[in-house]
């Protein structure tokens, strides 16, 4: 074809739905003869824009229709989705290399990446060193398709870069001529390169030899240079054809050539920087490479229905001016500012922007034949929507899919390497056995049964880490948990027999064996469920790749770096939804929105770092470098995101919406937004979308929740009561109503912090072993104490931090007891249980130690690891735990001991005043001025308030009030089940 043919280019205005358009435009030039359309050929930019092209044809394919060869010219395999049409081009040519497989080259880079770092004196884990691979693989593959060879970095380094960006060049070259040996070594190429030939040839063989149907390159905006070579041979061949989308040609050429780029200075640097944030950036440049001057441009005379008024695109194209040009604003018509049929809302927080965006849809869908689209870049917002419209049974698909690892079989194999990666400690493994595909059928349940056990087992302090801890810790733990750790050590054998592979010392720093055993777990524990439908076949296809390139990765991974590295590949792993979602609403991404219309289109999102993104840093070449070797400056994708926000504008009914704070603070619109809102004056917005948000789920009638207050028959009553309930009893019956009636335990998270009452278990088995096996012997409590806290504490902070002060509480405790075993005070029980009748009811207890006075009378002894209880609290009938002791005493309820009880101590391991760690109160006891209660009396006063609250609550028919004396009600175990914070502090009470 001679040079001064005039090249085929055209546009599709954004006012125009492209797809349809396209669709319509190929229908009526080759349509008419069927197998003409299916000898064409249509090069699109990615796997997305061909079924959103193939969607279009179906749409118009009235009693069937042969499609095109659509074919993504981004594909790594172009000689093959070509076939017969790349024939004339592969004719005396040597045969391509293929590709290197992606995940041999991550681990390859990623092995080389550690080994550089390492050899720079800056060494990092795999992961770490995985990251930074695939951000290497990211910038040689822009080194590839921009055709820079990778020496040119020598000549570009400016002497002036910091010595951060000089070390990162440095790695970067180190890197990158290994990585060539390495390629040549296997006889691979890179992809980037790859495609880059494969382009090549085919411009080079359909010059000499033009393919015999049509050639259509549509919606492609990517300035490679093999790509613009490619397009410029199609734009030029008899039947070939270069589409565009929304190419503005009535942009004032001012205004055009002010985008750049521009002619550099004597010293190689441009005059001015190219306005790569510009919507129309990016087309401009592909004109430039193909040899296209705009006036070239021809506009695609076809439409495809749902359009908006041209006048539409006139006024997006005024607000995207360039800054120096958007004075003009003022002087334009009100017609050319306006954008009708564009609305907005602006919501408090993505939560309201999810609600109604589902309640637009939802209107959408109740009307016969209108579509709408859902256009964001924001995937948590898009799944938000799912989820609401999910409530009505609405069905709707994300075209951009989820990433493999928040799929069912993604989140299980992450899971078994975290757990894996933790030594099973309980919060990780109990996650992986609760997860849904684990034993999922008919032995789901009993499975369920066998992890709850196992769960309440593991509540409190961590237990030792590994299978074998774990086993030996359910066999043989503590007392405090005896009761559930039997049946959880019952069904333990089994899971213990699953994941045994994982925990082999052998196979945990080796990454082939270790993802070999990660998928044996998982296969045993799962079955073959795990590997089925989309996400499964996913999840397969990448382990079983990984497993065949770990020989070409590091050779020692860490487990914690093969769980961090198995989700960074998971990540980058999409699902797409299969076909079946609701046939008129759609969840696009930005390509979808570019290239097809609906007849709404919601574009949300609209905050800054959102839409557009932040431009992501590259960590090896510094922006100036970039610059230098002729890279695409990070802020281009801003322009694409402009690009594509400003083409989904052109649809008949727009809503475009954002939050005006994300999840953890206020959030800036996006500068798309602010320009429309400058432009027009004020966007109209859409009043009714947000109220109808916010009424959506707020109840017609207002019913706040009471304060409770059971009332069961007397009959039904306990009539038991241990020492340490009746504060409970007293100052918030309706605590001891679910504790003592409902049987509903307070449980200890799991893997928490030594709690107080953990602790306090601690110590008590401590003393109880030095009373019974050691005679209270004062030179034998520290000794007994660090080696049993040497079983007991596993816990790290226990160990570390309370163990020390706990020995020095101790050493206090053994000072004391042989002080007053020199002043003939002796102990004679501890932890000894008892009970007595005392009025209506029984009452039982555990006391921690009795002594013997010298007068013969009897002290009684609680030991507190915090704050004891004051005399204030005693005097206000609380704290009574020791004088209910002594009532026991008194009625002989504890064997073997008798006498009365004169001294009632508590032994607190916490600082006294002084700061000196361990001291001895009495919670009884007159002051000067006579005030307090007198030991003698203690017995005697704690029964007359036991028998009040007995007549009140157990023998009479009092309701069991939920917070009556909060000020003496500090636990909230029960607060959610009496749902305080819908009732407490009303005025009614």
């Amino acid at each position: 074809m001679a040079e001064g043919f005039r090249p085929a280019v055209y546009t599709i205005p954004p006012h125009r739905a492209f797809a349809d358009a396209l669709a319509a435009g190929l229908i009526a030039q080759f349509g008419r003869d069927p197998m003409s359309l299916a000898r064409g050929l249509v090069l699109l930019p990615n796997a997305r824009a061909i079924r959103a092209i193939t969607d279009a044809f179906v749409r118009r394919a009235d009693g069937g229709l042969l499609l095109p060869r659509l074919v993504p010219v981004g594909d790594p395999e172009l000689d093959e989705r070509l076939g017969s049409l790349f024939d004339p081009a592969g004719e005396g040519d040597a045969p391509i290399l293929p590709a290197v497989d992606p995940l041999v080259r991550l681990m390859l880079l990623t092995r080389l990446v550690a080994s550089a770092r390492t050899a720079a004196g800056e060494p990092v884990g795999t992961a770490e060193a995985a990251r930074l691979a695939a951000d290497l693989a990211r910038t040689i593959d822009q080194l590839h398709v921009e055709e820079i060879p990778p020496h040119r970095l020598a000549d570009v380094v400016p002497a002036e870069l910091s010595e951060h960006w000089q070390r990162s060049i440095g790695l970067f070259r180190d890197v990158a001529e290994r990585w060539e040996r390495e390629l040549a070594i296997l006889g691979r190429i890179d992809m980037a390169a790859r495609r880059n030939l494969l382009l090549d040839r085919a411009a080079r063989g359909w010059r000499d030899a033009p393919p015999r149907g049509f050639v259509v390159a549509a919606g492609i905006t990517t300035t490679a240079p093999a790509v613009a070579r490619l397009l410029r041979t199609v734009s030029r061949l008899e039947r070939g054809m270069v589409v565009l989308p929304g190419l503005d040609c009535e942009m004032p050429t001012a205004e055009w050539d002010e985008l750049g780029p521009h002619p550099r200075d004597e010293e190689g640097t441009p005059a001015r920087r190219s306005i790569e944030t510009h919507p129309q950036f990016q087309l401009k440049q592909q004109l430039d490479q193909m040899d296209v001057a705009r006036g070239e441009v021809r506009r695609w005379r076809w439409g495809g229905g749902r359009t908006a008024p041209a006048a539409r695109t006139r006024a997006v194209a005024n607000a995207m001016a360039p800054a120096a040009f958007t004075g003009k604003w003022h002087d334009l018509p009100p017609p050319a500012r306006r954008l009708s049929g564009v609305r907005a809302a602006e919501f408090a927080n993505p939560a309201e922007e999810a609600q109604a965006i589902a309640v637009a849809l939802r209107e959408v869908v109740e009307t016969p034949g209108r579509t709408a689209a859902l256009v964001t870049p924001d995937r948590a917002l898009a799944r938000r929507v799912v989820a609401h419209l999910g409530r009505w049974g609405i069905a709707a698909d994300d075209s951009a899919g989820r990433p493999l690892s928040a799929t069912p079989p993604g989140t299980l194999l992450i899971g078994l390497a975290e757990a894996a990666a933790a030594t099973f400690a309980p919060v990780p493994l109990l996650a992986l056995l609760k997860h849904p595909l684990v034993r999922a059928g008919d032995a789901r349940l009993d499975w369920l049964a066998g992890a709850r056990r196992l769960d309440r087992a593991l509540r409190g302090p961590r237990p030792p880490t590994g299978l074998a801890g774990l086993s030996r810790f359910l066999g043989e733990g503590d007392e405090r948990q005896r009761r559930d750790r039997a049946p959880a050590a019952a069904w333990w054998h089994e899971p213990a027999a699953l994941l045994a592979p994982l925990d082999t010392p052998d196979r945990r720093d080796e990454l082939a064996p270790g993802i070999a055993a990660l998928r044996e777990v998982a296969t045993a524990l799962c079955g073959d469920m795990l590997w089925s439908g989309p996400d499964g076949r996913a999840a397969a296809e990448l382990i079983a790749g990984l497993e065949s390139a770990a020989v070409h990765g590091p050779a020692r991974v860490t487990p914690e770096d093969l769980a961090l590295l198995l989700r960074q590949l998971m990540d980058a792993v999409s699902i797409r939804p299969p076909q079946g979602g609701h046939p008129r609403l759609f969840i696009w991404g930005l390509i979808e929105a570019r290239l097809q219309h609906a007849d709404l289109m919601i574009l949300s999102g609209l905050n800054e770092g959102t839409w557009p993104a932040a431009p992501a840093p590259d960590p090896w070449l510094a922006p100036a470098i970039r610059s230098s070797l002729g890279l695409p400056g990070l802020e281009r994708r801003i322009g694409l995101a402009a690009h594509d926000f400003a083409g989904a504008l052109g649809a008949g009914q727009v809503l475009v919406t954002r939050a005006r704070r994300d999840a953890r603070a206020p959030a800036i619109a996006s500068r798309f937004w602010l320009r429309l809102e400058a432009m027009t004056g004020g966007l109209a917005r859409a009043p009714l979308l947000p109220r109808l948000a916010r009424a959506l789920d707020r109840p017609a009638d207002l019913r706040p929740a009471a304060r409770p207050a059971p009332s069961p028959p007397i009959e039904h009553r306990p009539d038991r009561i241990a020492v340490t309930s009746l504060d409970r009893l007293k100052a918030d019956p309706f605590a001891f109503y679910a504790a003592q009636m409902l049987r509903l335990p307070s449980l200890d998270m799991v893997d928490a912090d030594p709690s107080p009452a953990w602790r306090g278990s601690a110590v008590h088995a401590v003393f109880e072993e030095w009373m019974k096996q050691d005679g209270c012997d004062p030179a034998k409590l520290r000794p007994r104490a660090e080696r049993m806290l040497g079983q007991i504490a596993a816990h790290p902070v226990l160990r570390a931090l309370w163990t020390p002060r706990l020995l020095e509480a101790i050493d206090f405790t053994a000072d004391t007891v042989a002080a007053n075993l020199a002043d003939g005070r002796r102990p004679i029980a501890a932890e000894v249980s008892g009970e007595a009748k005392v009025g209506a009811v029984t009452l039982h207890g555990k006391v921690d130690r009795i002594d013997a006075l010298a007068d013969g009378r009897l002290g009684i002894i609680d030991y507190k690891t915090g704050k004891p209880p004051s005399k204030a609290q005693v005097a206000a009938g609380y704290a009574l735990q020791l004088g209910l002791l002594g009532l026991i005493v008194e009625a002989g309820g504890f064997p073997g001991v008798a006498g009365l009880p004169a001294a009632f101590e508590y032994w607190s391991m916490a600082r006294d005043p002084k700061g000196k760690l361990g001291h001895v109160t009495t919670p009884v006891g007159l002051n000067r001025a006579g005030e307090g209660i007198a030991e003698e009396d203690f017995t005697s006063y704690a029964y007359d308030q036991l028998d009040q609250a007995v007549a009140r609550w157990l023998t009479g028919g009092e309701p069991f009030v939920a917070k009556l004396h909060p000020e003496f009600a500090p636990y909230g175990d029960y607060d959610q089940l009496m749902r305080l914070d819908e009732w407490y502090g009303r005025t009614d009470g």
